[in-house]
């Protein structure tokens, strides 16, 4: 793994700097998201919270919470615990430059895989969250 991958990799997660805007990324994402058999759960919108709550300015930012049913339900009859990492997040916001960044959860990294009980999920889950990130940038 080179040092920008492992940079990419930080904070349990995938980093990838989009080459569409925020715009787009935000009218696209739920459609990527589906293509792979997530659907949204949760969103949130913390550039209007924060203005709301606390008066504060700040970037535009979304936390979708992204829910694949199949392999949720694999991983809590698995393990019942594993619903406290769930659902995926998925963290668009836009940057100083006007440009789109898209943040993934590792699931590899959360649910303790490869090698544990849940190292297949996690695996798939991976795959097909990498999938989703390459259809939303796509030009």
């Amino acid at each position: 793994m080179s040092k920008n991958d492992s940079n990419e990799r930080a904070h349990r997660g995938t980093w990838k700097e989009l080459r569409v805007s925020f715009d787009v990324a935000v009218e696209r994402l739920p459609q990527a998201l589906q293509a792979e058999g997530f659907g949204i759960i949760t969103q949130i919108d913390l550039q209007q919270t924060f203005q709301e709550k606390l008066g504060v300015g700040f970037r535009r930012y979304r936390i979708f919470g992204a829910c694949n049913p199949t392999f949720a339900l694999k991983a809590v009859q698995t393990d019942s615990r594993a619903g406290l990492l769930l659902p995926c997040n998925v963290v668009l916001f836009e940057r100083d430059d006007g440009g789109a960044m898209l943040g993934i959860i590792d699931p590899v990294q959360q649910l303790n895989a490869p090698d544990g009980p849940l190292g297949d999920i996690a695996l798939e889950l991976g795959k097909r969250l990498a999938r989703f990130a390459q259809q939303l940038d796509a030009q």
